[in-house]
């Protein structure tokens, strides 16, 4: 499956407000408390366990990752985004602070 047709498959599923502005504000919001669902079960296994999971766990966080994931299909259509473009566009950066070995650091425009 590739991004767009994903993007494509989750809109089916999404619950419009009448108001597109709450609806971006919600799916943005969203991306944000799932990815802190994400980081909170991670917390867990490293303060609890010491780093290491099991495949349940694994799991779990991935179905955190799948919600991230929705939201932001929803989001970047309701931008006029594809997932294809979103993805290839990303890689293409990283890859270019990489062969100026400004991987690391701060800042978008680097």
């Amino acid at each position: 499956m590739t991004f767009d047709e994903y993007q494509k498959k989750a809109l089916t599923t999404a619950i419009y407000n009448d108001n597109p502005v709450l609806s971006k504000t919600i799916w943005a919001l969203a991306i944000n408390g799932e990815a802190g669902e994400v980081a909170e079960k991670w917390k867990k296994i490293v303060t609890k366990k010491d780093g290491v999971f099991t495949e349940q766990e694994a799991r779990e966080i991935g179905k955190e990752l799948g919600d991230v994931l929705w939201y932001m299909a929803l989001l970047a259509h309701d931008l006029g985004l594809n997932f294809d473009d979103i993805a290839q566009n990303n890689l293409s950066k990283l890859k270019s602070r990489q062969e100026r070995d400004l991987i690391f650091g701060s800042g978008d425009n680097r």
